[in-house]
């Protein structure tokens, strides 16, 4: 396979298998910890009128989602690519921020998860996957 056809799709890959991820994680969130009475999560319009209702407890899972869904995604992407292998990583952690700080437009939320989700969950997920992804590749 040639080289720029194995990283078109290592980025594809690490987006359609980190969205999966994130979404998997959203749709178990509601059964280990129930949204507020009366939240429908299903739709913006509830969950915009309702998140003064959410406690922390309720960020929990949507943080996991954000960070465990861009670490699947760029491990999957550094992987599969051929060289640069941390470039492209972080760049399925950039794509990820550009996705949730477009989130935070659609569904505004608390000041402190909104800095510790950007901050905390997109980038510095995609720099540990690439990490990880050179130590293996430098031990092999």
């Amino acid at each position: 396979m040639k080289p720029i056809v194995k990283n078109i799709l290592a980025v594809v890959t690490g987006i359609v298998f980190g969205s999966a991820a994130n979404m998997g994680i959203i749709m178990l969130s509601g059964s280990v910890i129930p949204p507020p009475d009366g939240v429908d999560v299903t739709n913006m319009e509830s969950l915009k009128s309702s998140m003064h209702l959410f406690e922390p407890r309720h960020f929990i899972f949507p943080f996991l989602a954000h960070a465990l869904g861009t670490f699947v995604g760029a491990y999957l992407a550094a992987r599969i690519a051929i060289g640069h292998k941390m470039k492209f990583a972080v760049g399925i952690g950039v794509f990820f921020l550009i996705g949730g700080v477009t989130n935070l437009f659609m569904l505004p939320s608390p000041t402190w998860f909104t800095a510790l989700d950007l901050l905390g969950a997109y980038l510095p997920m995609g720099w540990l996957s690439g990490k990880l992804v050179q130590g293996r590749m430098k031990s092999v």
